[in-house]
């Protein structure tokens, strides 16, 4: 998984450098990651998991054997974390 915050001081890590494999070409500079990434691994893996069910709650609760109040509130969690990422 990519790191996203420093390991010293906890703050959030930001992209500085970017190569091609292919031709070796790097691009530098001062880049944000986007909010996707700064979420954990067990929410990328909802989200996932929510696209792949084509956003159906009702076929998430069934997969991962949960009710759907518990699935939404799940969902609720991670919206409010994106939103609070965007709002840094």
């Amino acid at each position: 998984m990519l790191p996203t915050y420093c390991p010293s001081c906890h703050a959030q890590l930001k992209v500085k450098c970017l190569k091609c494999e292919s031709c070796q070409t790097e691009v530098t500079g001062s880049y944000d990651l986007p909010a996707l990434a700064l979420l954990s691994d067990n929410d990328q893996q909802f989200i996932l998991r929510f696209v792949k069910n084509s956003g159906s709650l009702k076929n998430m609760a069934s997969e991962l054997k949960l009710s759907y109040p518990t699935v939404r509130n799940m969902l609720n969690d991670i919206i409010a974390k994106i939103e609070n990422y965007e709002n840094k």
